[in-house]
Protein backbone atom coordinates (compact mmCIF):
# COMPACT_ATOMS: atom_id res chain seq x y z
CA UNK A 1 0.00 0.00 0.00
CA UNK A 2 1.20 3.20 -0.73
CA UNK A 3 0.68 5.76 1.39
CA UNK A 4 1.67 9.84 2.41
CA UNK A 5 1.86 10.90 6.08
CA UNK A 6 0.95 14.44 7.39
CA UNK A 7 1.88 15.23 11.12
CA UNK A 8 3.91 18.01 13.57
CA UNK A 9 3.88 17.57 16.86
CA UNK A 10 5.34 14.45 19.06
CA UNK A 11 1.52 13.23 19.13
CA UNK A 12 1.68 12.05 15.71
CA UNK A 13 5.12 10.07 15.64
CA UNK A 14 3.46 6.53 16.96
CA UNK A 15 1.66 6.94 14.16
CA UNK A 16 4.14 7.21 11.61
CA UNK A 17 5.92 4.70 12.91
CA UNK A 18 2.99 2.12 12.20
CA UNK A 19 2.53 3.62 8.91
CA UNK A 20 5.83 3.52 7.70
CA UNK A 21 6.50 -0.37 9.39
CA UNK A 22 2.99 -1.65 7.35
CA UNK A 23 2.64 0.34 3.96
CA UNK A 24 5.67 2.22 1.64
CA UNK A 25 5.43 5.79 2.52
CA UNK A 26 6.24 8.06 0.03
CA UNK A 27 6.96 10.84 1.96
CA UNK A 28 6.11 13.00 5.20
CA UNK A 29 4.29 16.46 4.95
CA UNK A 30 5.17 18.69 8.29
CA UNK A 31 4.99 22.03 9.13
CA UNK A 32 8.59 24.28 8.38
CA UNK A 33 11.08 24.44 11.25
CA UNK A 34 10.41 26.91 13.46
CA UNK A 35 12.20 28.76 16.48
CA UNK A 36 11.99 26.80 19.90
CA UNK A 37 12.83 27.32 23.56
CA UNK A 38 14.10 30.37 25.48
CA UNK A 39 17.42 30.45 22.26
CA UNK A 40 14.87 30.15 19.72
CA UNK A 41 16.80 28.18 18.10
CA UNK A 42 15.53 26.72 14.64
CA UNK A 43 14.02 23.33 15.55
CA UNK A 44 12.48 21.04 12.90
CA UNK A 45 9.46 19.45 14.47
CA UNK A 46 9.40 16.15 16.58
CA UNK A 47 7.34 14.17 12.64
CA UNK A 48 10.37 15.45 10.64
CA UNK A 49 13.33 14.36 12.83
CA UNK A 50 11.44 10.76 13.05
CA UNK A 51 11.02 10.81 9.33
CA UNK A 52 14.63 11.31 8.90
CA UNK A 53 15.40 8.74 11.51
CA UNK A 54 13.06 6.68 9.02
CA UNK A 55 14.88 7.30 6.33
CA UNK A 56 11.94 8.94 4.68
CA UNK A 57 11.42 12.06 2.26
CA UNK A 58 10.33 15.13 3.85
CA UNK A 59 7.80 18.11 2.30
CA UNK A 60 7.69 20.99 4.58
CA UNK A 61 5.72 23.48 2.27
CA UNK A 62 4.56 26.78 3.22
CA UNK A 63 1.23 26.25 1.83
CA UNK A 64 -0.36 23.15 0.59
CA UNK A 65 -0.74 24.47 -2.62
CA UNK A 66 2.57 24.01 -3.06
CA UNK A 67 2.36 20.88 -2.34
CA UNK A 68 0.72 20.49 -5.73
CA UNK A 69 3.43 20.27 -8.75
CA UNK A 70 5.12 17.94 -6.41
CA UNK A 71 2.45 14.69 -6.35
CA UNK A 72 1.03 15.96 -9.41
CA UNK A 73 0.68 12.33 -11.59
CA UNK A 74 1.80 10.45 -8.44
CA UNK A 75 -0.50 7.21 -7.38
CA UNK A 76 -1.79 7.34 -3.87
CA UNK A 77 -3.59 4.29 -2.06
CA UNK A 78 -4.26 6.29 1.30
CA UNK A 79 -3.07 9.06 3.04
CA UNK A 80 -3.19 9.77 7.31
CA UNK A 81 -2.81 12.38 8.90
CA UNK A 82 -1.96 12.87 13.11
CA UNK A 83 -1.82 16.25 14.57
CA UNK A 84 -0.96 18.31 11.39
CA UNK A 85 -1.69 21.85 12.21
CA UNK A 86 -3.61 22.58 8.94
CA UNK A 87 -6.90 21.69 7.22
CA UNK A 88 -6.62 19.20 4.11
CA UNK A 89 -8.04 20.73 1.00
CA UNK A 90 -10.71 18.82 -1.15
CA UNK A 91 -7.93 18.62 -3.82
CA UNK A 92 -5.52 16.86 -1.48
CA UNK A 93 -7.96 14.58 -0.28
CA UNK A 94 -9.35 13.28 -3.86
CA UNK A 95 -5.93 11.91 -4.49
CA UNK A 96 -5.42 8.65 -2.49
CA UNK A 97 -7.85 5.87 -4.10
CA UNK A 98 -8.65 4.79 -0.50
CA UNK A 99 -9.60 8.26 1.43
CA UNK A 100 -7.36 9.81 4.30
CA UNK A 101 -7.07 8.61 7.76
CA UNK A 102 -7.14 10.88 10.61
CA UNK A 103 -5.89 9.92 14.30
CA UNK A 104 -7.61 12.60 16.55
CA UNK A 105 -7.44 12.44 20.41
CA UNK A 106 -11.35 12.15 21.42
CA UNK A 107 -14.58 10.60 21.24
CA UNK A 108 -16.10 12.24 18.28
CA UNK A 109 -17.77 14.36 18.27
CA UNK A 110 -17.06 15.91 21.33
CA UNK A 111 -13.67 17.99 21.40
CA UNK A 112 -13.43 18.81 17.53
CA UNK A 113 -10.54 21.27 17.10
CA UNK A 114 -6.99 21.85 18.33
CA UNK A 115 -7.05 21.11 22.04
CA UNK A 116 -9.47 17.92 22.82
CA UNK A 117 -6.74 16.88 25.57
CA UNK A 118 -6.23 19.99 27.39
CA UNK A 119 -9.76 20.53 27.41
CA UNK A 120 -10.96 17.14 28.62
CA UNK A 121 -8.43 17.36 31.62
CA UNK A 122 -9.55 21.13 32.00
CA UNK A 123 -13.38 20.15 32.11
CA UNK A 124 -12.68 17.41 34.67
CA UNK A 125 -13.08 14.74 32.34
CA UNK A 126 -12.80 11.00 33.58
CA UNK A 127 -13.20 9.43 30.46
CA UNK A 128 -11.99 10.14 26.82
CA UNK A 129 -10.90 8.39 23.62
CA UNK A 130 -8.94 8.19 20.44
CA UNK A 131 -10.59 7.95 16.63
CA UNK A 132 -9.55 7.15 13.62
CA UNK A 133 -11.98 9.14 10.94
CA UNK A 134 -12.11 9.14 7.23
CA UNK A 135 -11.19 12.99 6.64
CA UNK A 136 -13.89 14.92 4.63
CA UNK A 137 -13.30 19.20 3.74
CA UNK A 138 -14.42 19.81 7.79
CA UNK A 139 -12.59 20.23 10.92
CA UNK A 140 -12.87 16.88 12.54
CA UNK A 141 -16.31 15.75 10.71
CA UNK A 142 -15.22 12.59 8.72
CA UNK A 143 -17.13 9.55 9.35
CA UNK A 144 -15.82 7.61 12.02
CA UNK A 145 -13.76 4.30 11.08
CA UNK A 146 -12.87 3.30 14.62
CA UNK A 147 -13.04 4.11 18.57
CA UNK A 148 -11.84 3.19 21.67
CA UNK A 149 -12.81 4.62 24.86
CA UNK A 150 -10.46 5.92 27.57
CA UNK A 151 -10.22 6.33 31.45
CA UNK A 152 -8.77 9.24 32.86
CA UNK A 153 -7.28 8.99 36.39
CA UNK A 154 -8.28 11.50 38.34
CA UNK A 155 -4.07 12.37 39.30
CA UNK A 156 -3.36 12.13 35.00
CA UNK A 157 -1.41 14.89 33.72
CA UNK A 158 -1.27 15.99 30.07
CA UNK A 159 1.93 14.50 29.41
CA UNK A 160 0.84 11.53 30.84
CA UNK A 161 -2.34 11.34 28.88
CA UNK A 162 -1.16 12.53 25.72
CA UNK A 163 1.93 9.60 25.67
CA UNK A 164 -1.13 7.19 26.50
CA UNK A 165 -3.58 8.38 23.73
CA UNK A 166 -0.78 8.57 21.15
CA UNK A 167 0.09 5.11 21.50
CA UNK A 168 -3.35 3.59 21.89
CA UNK A 169 -4.21 6.41 18.07
CA UNK A 170 -1.25 4.74 16.44
CA UNK A 171 -2.81 0.78 17.21
CA UNK A 172 -6.10 1.94 16.41
CA UNK A 173 -4.43 3.14 12.77
CA UNK A 174 -2.78 0.07 12.33
CA UNK A 175 -6.27 -1.50 12.82
CA UNK A 176 -7.68 0.88 10.30
CA UNK A 177 -5.00 0.13 7.88
CA UNK A 178 -5.14 -3.94 7.95
CA UNK A 179 -9.20 -3.39 7.40
CA UNK A 180 -8.15 -0.71 4.25
CA UNK A 181 -5.93 -3.29 3.12
CA UNK A 182 -8.33 -6.04 2.92
CA UNK A 183 -10.87 -3.95 1.28
CA UNK A 184 -13.12 -3.79 4.73
CA UNK A 185 -12.58 -0.18 6.14
CA UNK A 186 -16.04 0.36 7.69
CA UNK A 187 -17.75 4.08 8.32
CA UNK A 188 -20.36 5.34 10.30
CA UNK A 189 -21.12 8.90 10.56
CA UNK A 190 -20.40 10.86 14.07
CA UNK A 191 -23.46 10.57 16.68
CA UNK A 192 -24.19 13.09 19.07
CA UNK A 193 -23.79 16.98 19.91
CA UNK A 194 -20.56 18.40 19.01
CA UNK A 195 -18.23 20.31 20.87
CA UNK A 196 -15.21 22.51 20.14
CA UNK A 197 -11.85 23.59 21.20
CA UNK A 198 -9.24 26.08 20.40
CA UNK A 199 -5.48 27.46 20.65
CA UNK A 200 -4.01 27.83 23.69
CA UNK A 201 -4.03 31.88 24.62
CA UNK A 202 -2.31 33.28 27.85
CA UNK A 203 -5.56 33.86 29.14
CA UNK A 204 -6.05 29.91 29.19
CA UNK A 205 -3.14 28.99 31.09
CA UNK A 206 -4.48 31.15 33.86
CA UNK A 207 -5.54 30.04 37.58
CA UNK A 208 -7.91 32.32 39.52
CA UNK A 209 -7.59 31.41 43.14
CA UNK A 210 -11.36 32.12 43.25
CA UNK A 211 -12.18 28.59 42.24
CA UNK A 212 -13.69 25.75 43.05
CA UNK A 213 -10.33 23.68 44.18
CA UNK A 214 -11.48 20.90 42.00
CA UNK A 215 -11.71 23.55 39.44
CA UNK A 216 -7.83 24.95 39.97
CA UNK A 217 -6.33 20.89 40.23
CA UNK A 218 -8.06 20.25 36.86
CA UNK A 219 -6.40 23.11 34.99
CA UNK A 220 -3.09 22.66 36.79
CA UNK A 221 -3.40 19.01 35.10
CA UNK A 222 -4.70 20.31 31.67
CA UNK A 223 -1.32 22.29 31.48
CA UNK A 224 1.22 19.86 32.89
CA UNK A 225 4.35 19.82 32.63
CA UNK A 226 3.63 22.14 28.95
CA UNK A 227 3.26 25.08 28.88
CA UNK A 228 2.15 25.05 32.96
CA UNK A 229 -0.65 26.76 34.19
CA UNK A 230 0.21 30.20 35.45
CA UNK A 231 -1.09 31.85 39.51
CA UNK A 232 -0.01 34.97 41.14
CA UNK A 233 1.45 33.43 44.36
CA UNK A 234 3.28 35.67 47.02
CA UNK A 235 2.85 38.18 44.52
CA UNK A 236 4.63 36.73 41.57
CA UNK A 237 3.78 34.69 38.45
CA UNK A 238 4.45 30.82 39.16
CA UNK A 239 3.77 28.09 37.02
CA UNK A 240 2.19 25.53 39.23
CA UNK A 241 2.90 22.03 37.74
CA UNK A 242 1.01 19.47 40.00
CA UNK A 243 -1.57 20.06 42.97
CA UNK A 244 -4.03 18.27 44.91
CA UNK A 245 -7.11 18.80 46.86
CA UNK A 246 -6.41 18.40 50.53
CA UNK A 247 -8.99 19.08 53.75
CA UNK A 248 -11.22 21.05 50.90
CA UNK A 249 -8.31 23.15 49.64
CA UNK A 250 -5.52 23.02 47.17
CA UNK A 251 -1.82 22.35 48.04
CA UNK A 252 0.96 23.23 45.52
CA UNK A 253 3.36 20.14 45.26
CA UNK A 254 5.07 21.26 42.49
CA UNK A 255 5.78 24.55 41.23
CA UNK A 256 8.65 26.95 38.77
CA UNK A 257 9.27 30.09 40.59
CA UNK A 258 11.31 33.08 38.39
CA UNK A 259 14.54 32.28 38.12
CA UNK A 260 14.45 29.77 41.19
CA UNK A 261 13.28 26.97 38.45
CA UNK A 262 11.70 23.81 39.78
CA UNK A 263 10.80 22.89 43.52
CA UNK A 264 8.55 21.80 45.88
CA UNK A 265 5.25 24.04 46.94
CA UNK A 266 6.88 23.22 51.10
CA UNK A 267 10.03 24.97 49.19
CA UNK A 268 8.80 27.78 48.05
CA UNK A 269 6.96 28.96 51.24
CA UNK A 270 9.75 28.15 53.20
CA UNK A 271 12.00 30.64 51.00
CA UNK A 272 9.54 33.28 50.96
CA UNK A 273 9.34 32.97 54.73
CA UNK A 274 13.03 32.55 54.79
CA UNK A 275 13.29 36.10 52.55
CA UNK A 276 10.97 37.96 54.62
CA UNK A 277 12.82 37.74 57.93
Amino acid sequence: MRTLFFGTSDFAVPSLRVLAERTAVAGVVTQPDRPSGRGQRVTPSPVKAAAIELGLPVYQPSTLRALQPELAGDAFDLFALASYGRLIPDWLLELPRLGSLNVHPSLLPAYRGATPIQTALRNGERATGVTVMLMDAGMDTGDVVLQEPVTIDPDEDYGHLHDRLATIGAALLGRALELAANGRLPTHPQTGEPTYTHPLGKDDLSIDWSWEPRRIVDAVRAFSPLPGARAQLEGEIVKVLRAHVEDGRVEIDELIAPNRGRMSGAAYLRGRTSHER
